[in-house]
């Protein structure tokens, strides 16, 4: 599998789009990706997490894996400390959640209901905490505000489609895929100018133009405007515009902590789930600071199921139509090896020292 990515890397790299990345913030002296823990992942599972018939969450058992995936992360005994680590009282905390696949999948209100009571454990009032995404629609039917203590803040980037009012037009990535009119994707303008620190907290699924949809996906085109344009006919630039996107400052300083929601997954028809039929229940969570060596993790998850489930590997280079519907792009998998190319993280799996737990 990871012959296959490394061959679509290399065809693909004499065909990269020109990118200009514009912005004038400068990277921290130990950027938060890859951050403090480069090529660690803690997994954490408990068949106890969600009950796959009625889809209810155990807090409890969530608690305790955030608690447990935390401590054994930084090696600390106390998870107050683990926190303590990444976030001080000061801090201004943005949650990116991904919540393209609501209702039926999104990042679990009960896990992010439990970051920011860890948050708060540290003194970080909530007026101090940010629960965020792009798209009104998709963020209000999670109903966040039902986990959270009142004062968090639970914001939509764009209140109509393609508005670019929550964007900084300073800081943005220039370039032409197709000959599109329109050019440039800004960052998110909380990130840029007011957010100390992030929390990426993206889910387990597979996606038709990225192969797979983890860490890097969600901080990258979940941080930006006008990020669709990146797919047109069969070609999809998700090989280099998600790593590009995300090793812009400053959001690659202040993304310090990544926690994936694995409690449920989707295997087929990501990022979104139209069709029930392909949701999974991985009931696990990882934990670390590179997003790369944690999307690695998530590459076997996706294919495993798909294997389970008869549907062709997220490797394969091909429009074909299949039992499962006919897919629109070229997946490009590749794009977790090509962001470790970019500094973002460790990509080989001799290299990636995983911890694994079991609840």
């Amino acid at each position: 599998m990871a012959a296959l990515g490394s061959r679509a890397l290399a065809k693909d790299n004499t065909e990269l789009p020109k990118y200009r990345v514009v912005t004038s913030y400068k990277a921290a002296e130990h950027p938060g990706m890859p951050g403090r823990y480069p090529g660690q992942v803690v997994a954490v599972h408990a068949d106890g997490s969600i009950q796959t018939g009625t889809d209810k969450v155990d807090v409890p058992t969530v608690r305790e894996m955030i608690s447990n995936g935390m401590r054994t992360l930084t090696a600390d005994k106390d998870a107050r400390d683990s926190w303590a680590r990444f976030f001080a009282p000061s801090d201004v905390v943005g949650i990116k959640v991904n919540c393209s696949g609501a209702p039926n999948i999104m990042s679990t209100p009960e896990i992010v209901g439990e970051i920011v009571r860890n948050l708060t454990a540290l003194g970080i009032k909530p007026a101090q905490i940010w629960i965020y995404e792009r798209f009104p629609d998709q963020l209000d039917s999670v109903h966040y505000d039902r986990y959270v203590p009142a004062g968090v803040h639970i914001v939509a980037m764009e209140m109509s489609r393609r508005s670019i009012a929550a964007y900084d037009p300073k800081t943005y990535v220039e370039v032409d895929f197709f000959g599109e009119d329109d050019t440039r994707s800004n960052m998110i303008r909380l990130v840029s100018e007011q957010f100390t620190k992030i929390i990426n907290v993206p889910n387990m699924k597979d996606h038709g133009a990225a192969g797979v949809t983890g860490c890097l996906k969600n901080i990258a085109y979940g941080d930006f405007s006008n990020v669709a344009r990146s797919h047109h006919a069969a070609k999809t630039n998700t090989l280099s515009f998600i790593g590009t996107l995300a090793s812009v400052e400053p959001l690659r300083s202040k993304t310090v902590l990544q926690i994936m929601d694995g409690l449920r997954g989707v295997w087929q028809g990501g990022p979104f789930l139209r069709d029930m039929r392909y949701r999974f229940y991985p009931k696990q969570m990882m934990f670390g600071t590179d997003p790369v060596a944690i999307d690695r993790q998530l590459i076997p998850i996706i294919e495993d199921e798909r294997k389970r489930q008869g549907a062709i590997s997220v490797f394969e280079r091909t429009t074909d139509k299949t039992k499962f519907g006919s897919g629109q792009y070229i997946r490009e998998p590749g794009h977790i090896e090509f962001a470790s190319k970019l500094g973002l993280g460790v990509y080989d799996p001799s290299k990636i020292a995983r911890k694994d737990i079991k609840l």
